[in-house]
């Protein structure tokens, strides 16, 4: 162990992209992260221990969250390094032998960063309401439906509640779930563990038994090429990365860097008809709600501002926010929209907070504000901020944890 800190503080002074060192030794009490067998291991300060076999490479490193460790060769020819301590949840990371950026094979592959790629769980504190119970569990349905509007075959997934096939007379609301920019329509089920986080709140009778439909909402036309203007990371990227995200500003408030269009057609006029038709849902306003996560909160915000005939709750998460300005008609919203929910994690808002490459910010005015002012204008409307995380998987399962229970509350 103290050949290898050796090893990562010379590599760390030799570059300046890679990690500072850690100057005192880690806690040994590894253990192999959920997400694989053997390696990457976890330990009780939440760092990250990777090992790699790669004998004949002359450098290899850990990119986990955007920051770079160097890994210390040893004599079996096997790499093996330590992180800083990391945030709480899932992340995605890779390793890079010799430059080339590679997926770990001791790995689960999870799509995120516009790719397949490795991804660890680090223990959380409240990993409770996400953890399989013995409870009752629904179904994570994978569908294929066409769609007219877009001339293609889509595949979407949609969570039925415990209870779905048990009744052939009781019907359920919807919830549209979106993922965020580089990630697609497994994300929520796969990193998010939506299906688990509402398994266990409907046990607890914490959250009304509702459908859940996850569909792809990127290559629709949405980032335009090179990137909308602001410099910050897509969903799915390490949080260092600099991919282009909204600014304030022109059309939907978003600095016109993207355009929804594409996807909102093949949301109203193909999957909302299909799942209406093919589940047993309460198909009206007042039962339909839509929520995401970054790109997919942008998604939400401009589809259900523009469509109040279709949508009655509105979850906004690490996404924007909604102001009284934003809104042409506060009479009609406030008799339409029955919820209106905002969240970001605590090291994107509070810059007290921030560390590493956790540099992302709120856009689109102040989310607290703009909730506040909207509660003021008789709109039932939540703030949330999830402790000690960054634009990342945990900020967004706490924020559907929170989210849910106040879902189709008649």
């Amino acid at each position: 162990m103290k050949t290898e800190f050796s090893l990562l503080a010379l590599a760390s002074m030799v570059s300046g992209q890679l990690c500072v060192a850690q100057t005192n030794e880690p806690a040994d009490d590894w253990k192999p992260a959920s997400s694989n067998q053997q390696y990457p291991q976890v330990n009780s300060e939440r760092r990250v221990r990777a090992r790699a076999v790669a004998p004949q490479a002359q450098s290899v490193l850990l990119d986990l969250g955007g920051v770079k460790y160097p890994l210390a060769k040893g004599e079996d020819g096997a790499w093996i390094g330590v992180s800083q301590p990391q945030d709480e949840g899932f992340h995605y990371y890779q390793l890079v032998i010799d430059g080339a950026q590679v997926p770990d094979p001791g790995s689960l592959c999870f799509y995120g960063a516009s790719r397949w790629g490795s991804g660890i769980e680090i223990p959380a504190k409240d990993q409770d309401f996400y953890a399989l119970k013995n409870v009752p569990h629904g179904q994570l349905r994978e569908v294929h439906y066409f769609s007219k509007s877009s001339n293609s075959t889509r595949r979407c997934f949609v969570y039925t509640p415990p209870d779905y096939d048990k009744d052939p007379n009781t019907r359920f609301p919807v919830l549209y779930l979106q993922h965020g920019m580089g990630e697609d329509e497994t994300g929520w089920g796969n990193q998010g563990h939506a299906n688990l986080i509402m398994d266990n709140l409907i046990a607890d009778s914490k959250a009304r038994p509702c459908i859940i439909v996850m569909e792809n909402g990127g290559g629709m036309g949405g980032p335009r090429r090179g990137g909308p203007p602001g410099g910050a990371a897509p969903a799915g990227a390490p949080a260092g990365a600099t991919n282009g995200a909204p600014a304030a500003g022109g059309r939907g408030g978003f600095g016109g860097g993207f355009n929804f269009n594409a996807f909102q057609q093949v949301l109203i006029d193909d999957l909302i008809p299909y799942i209406d038709t093919t589940y047993r849902t309460l198909a009206d306003q007042p039962h339909r709600a839509m929520a995401g996560l970054s790109m997919g909160g942008m998604q939400t915000r401009v589809i259900t501002l523009a469509n109040l005939d279709k949508f009655s709750h509105i979850g906004i998460f690490s996404g924007g926010s909604i102001a009284p300005t934003n809104v042409t008609d506060m009479a009609a919203f406030r008799q339409k929209v029955k919820l209106v929910f905002v969240s970001y994690g605590s090291r994107e808002v509070d810059p007290a907070n921030r560390r590493g490459g956790a540099s992302r910010g709120p856009f689109g005015g102040d989310p607290k504000a703009n909730t506040e002012a909207l509660k003021e204008a008789g709109i039932n409307s939540h703030y949330y901020v999830s402790p000690l995380t960054a634009h990342e998987w945990q900020s967004w399962r706490r924020s559907l944890y929170q989210f849910a229970p106040l879902l189709f509350q008649d």
